[in-house]
């Protein structure tokens, strides 16, 4: 029963013999938590929305598939224009060349863009075996390994601008050798995978990505990129030796360099012939791959050029080629290098017609091999290539290829010999220096 009080001007409502409250003070409503409400509405045309998003993805990736499918159909096998080889008389074998020098068999450089070193490297073995008669195998990777630190460098040097790629020059071979010497190849394999198949395509991706990180965040500290650089190589390649064993003897990569192979990187030069530079001088080769600006290249005319690798080839001493191999006339399957008329009559080759292939990008510097042996057959000079390329792999003779001399005239833009096999050319140049 309710129960009026009053207690001087204080009005209190009383309720039975529980407790007093005010009665101006406003009534407060408890919170409590209770279950969403799922409008089932709302629920079954979302549901509905949800198959219906899905069965378009479902069609989106069929119609997708079928459309790929119908595509590859299409385009398979993938073509590549070739021309018919059935007519050319061509070398039989790598046993009919009559000037031969001296080589270990080839070697595959795998999924790598290292064909610098390993025909560079197979140069040098040829040269100590001519020069000394020693047969000497040596690392490919040490040298690979030390160029990529170097690019590292470069990166940093020149805050990002420099070229870090799986490419470069056979003349990074002379410069690595002075700076680092270098090793036999049973001290340094440079693979670590099971299989022993090198496979730079990932560690480039890393590195790639961490000089990538130093650029957006403008961090610079050069040995302490270099570091974390051959941390992702070592985990690759593994860590370069400091120190190899040579008949019982302890001795600095240096030291085998200079006492053991004997070879001297400045005994050697390279020759390049293009109309961006004047002939008889020595001035920069400008491609990607020659990232540091290397200006020793002595420029020469074609018929120089060419009549100077002849006569070092057929003299029993090797050279090393460099230049482009993505022609009609460069078949795997047949181990051949040749100029289809459909191109250029062989007779047309010269300084002009090479320039403007140059200048257009349709030769570009994208492989280096090892010149191996000359012959005459036909009326033309052909060449063995050593090649540590795939394509070399595909014909009868694994590892080799037959270069004829319109395809070198051409397509060929570089080669490094030793500096006799050009004393005439550096005596015109720089006074036999």
């Amino acid at each position: 029963m309710r129960q009026l009080v009053t207690i001087g001007a204080l009005v209190v409502i009383g309720f039975g013999l529980g407790g007093a409250v005010a009665a101006d003070e406003p009534k407060r409503d408890q919170a409590i938590y209770v279950d969403d409400y799922e409008d089932p509405v709302i629920e079954e045309m979302e549901q509905v929305n949800q198959a219906r998003a899905e069965a378009a993805r479902a069609k989106t990736a069929e119609l997708i598939a079928a459309y790929r499918d119908a595509e590859k159909a299409r385009n398979e096998p993938e073509q590549r224009l070739r021309f018919d080889l059935s007519g050319l008389v061509k070398p039989p074998s790598p046993d009919a060349f009559t000037s031969k020098v001296w080589h270990f068999p080839p070697t595959p450089q795998y999924n790598t863009g290292t064909c610098w070193s390993f025909s560079a490297t197979s140069f040098m073995e040829s040269e100590i075996k001519r020069l000394y008669g020693a047969e000497i195998k040596l690392s490919e990777m040490w040298t690979v390994y030390w160029e990529f630190v170097e690019k590292a460098r470069g990166d940093i040097a020149s805050r990002g601008e420099s070229l870090f790629d799986h490419g470069s020059q056979d003349a990074a071979l002379l410069r690595m050798y002075r700076s680092h010497g270098v090793v036999p190849r049973a001290a340094y394999e440079g693979v670590l995978a099971d299989d022993g198949r090198f496979d730079h395509d990932l560690m480039v991706e890393q590195i790639q990505s961490l000089l990538d990180w130093c650029q957006a965040n403008n961090f610079w500290d050069e040995e302490m990129v270099v570091a974390m650089v051959r941390e992702l190589l070592d985990a690759t390649m593994g860590r370069p030796p400091e120190v190899v064993e040579w008949n019982g003897v302890s001795m600095t990569p240096q030291a085998f360099l200079s006492d053991v192979c004997r070879i001297s990187p400045d005994d050697y030069v390279t020759l390049m012939s293009t109309l961006q530079q004047p002939f008889w001088t020595r001035g920069e080769y400008r491609v990607p791959d020659n990232w540091w600006h290397d200006a020793s290249y002595v420029n020469v005319p074609l018929d120089v050029w060419y009549g100077t690798l002849v006569r070092a080839v057929t003299a029993g001493h090797g050279v090393v080629l460099g230049g482009d191999v993505s022609e009609p006339g460069m078949n795997g399957f047949e181990d051949v290098a040749v100029v289809p008329t459909f191109d250029i009559p062989g007779e047309y080759i010269d300084q002009s017609a090479r320039e403007f292939r140059f200048d257009n990008g349709s030769t570009g510097d994208d492989h280096g091999i090892h010149v191996v042996g000359h012959m005459k057959l036909d009326g033309h000079d052909w060449f063995l290539i050593k090649d540590s390329n795939r394509s070399s792999r595909h014909g009868k003779w694994e590892g080799y290829y037959f270069y004829r001399d319109d395809y070198v005239r051409l397509k060929m833009l570089t080669y490094t010999v030793h500096k006799d096999d050009a004393a005439d050319v550096l005596a015109r140049v720089d006074g036999g220096q």
